[in-house]
């Protein structure tokens, strides 16, 4: 079979599926549509819900727990429509599957606003797959309290492919594209065991971020009028943002991408879209020269993180 034309990958290369999906994220026809959508969403006046429906409170996103019940619940209708006597029990799951549908769109559409553009071109066509399934299954539901069964099964499988299509797309989001993951997972897996110089104190401006490297990791180092200095890991964990490039103000760190809120004491994620905080350094002043150490999120280093002392310090590590 020619390369071009299968739909699974190969050794050869991408099928048509994958080659479809990676177009869609180039693709700005809809980028219009994008945008009016974004600004409707972030100017929704949802307050202190936005984080919880972006999943802050969980540590990760909630959107992909909150869809497991419509997509479990209209597969186990799907299994009862092949099975005889069960049509009240497809009709009940079906329901209950449209009643969670409501809360899933609104957290999904909340943390799609806060995505790049390559994503939210796959994103609104995710959407539109869920939408469709939806006005199905509101379709087959009605025609199954009007004793239309055969029609109602037929709506419902309709609605199923369509589901899944979904579905997929938010797998590419997801693991391909990365939406929702922790950005700033891998840094205590590369960063090097013990203290780290990152330069002289003296070149650090006071109140200011400024972008340093610890190895191969981009770290923000935060001078301190009081003498004390805040280093972060330096690429948001939402979407990767330079935190060095954000405002500083009240001890935090407002990313430029998305506005996520760290705050430089310890990297907690203050507030969303941000789901996971911001790994955070140790630091020592070791004649006049700044040192940083990964600190240990357990607490076991027994580091108070800051300190404004000008002489030698043993190395802890």
């Amino acid at each position: 079979m020619d390369t071009q034309h299968r739909l699974a990958p190969s050794p050869e290369g991408p099928g048509r599926v994958l080659r479809g999906v990676d177009r869609l994220e180039r693709w700005p026809g809809a980028d219009g549509l994008i945008d009016a959508l974004r600004a409707l969403v972030r100017a929704a006046p949802l307050g202190a819900a936005r984080d919880v429906l972006h999943g802050r409170w969980l540590g990760h996103p909630v959107h992909p727990l909150l869809v497991q019940v419509p997509i479990g619940t209209w597969l186990s209708a799907a299994v009862l429509d092949v099975l005889p006597g069960h049509r009240r029990g497809a009709r009940v799951l079906i329901a209950t599957g449209l009643a969670a549908a409501g809360p899933a769109a609104v957290s999904g559409w909340t943390d799609w606003a806060e995505l790049p553009k390559e994503q939210q071109r796959v994103g609104l066509v995710h959407a539109a797959g869920n939408i469709t399934a939806v006005a199905l299954y509101a379709a087959s539901f009605s025609a199954r309290c009007r004793g239309r069964t055969a029609r109602g099964k037929a709506l419902g499988l309709a609605g199923l492919c369509a589901v899944s299509a979904g579905g997929a797309l938010g797998g590419h989001l997801a693991y391909r594209q990365a939406a929702g993951a922790n950005h700033a997972e891998q840094v205590p897996h590369i960063v090097g065991r013990g203290w780290h110089t990152v330069g002289d104190v003296a070149d650090f401006p006071v109140g200011e971020a400024v972008r340093r490297h610890v190895g191969e990791v981009p770290v923000m180092v935060v001078r301190e009028a009081g003498g004390g200095v805040r280093v972060l890991a330096d690429r948001c964990s939402h979407m990767a943002g330079p935190l060095s490039d954000g405002e500083i103000a009240d001890g935090c760190v407002r990313c430029p991408w998305h506005g996520s809120v760290f705050r430089l004491a310890d990297g907690w994620n203050v507030r969303g879209p941000a789901t996971a905080p911001q790994p955070a350094f140790d630091t020592r002043i070791t004649d006049g020269r700044l040192d940083v150490r990964l600190r240990d999120v357990t607490g076991s280093s027994g580091s108070t993180g800051s300190t404004g002392s000008t002489g030698s310090t043993a190395d802890a590590a």
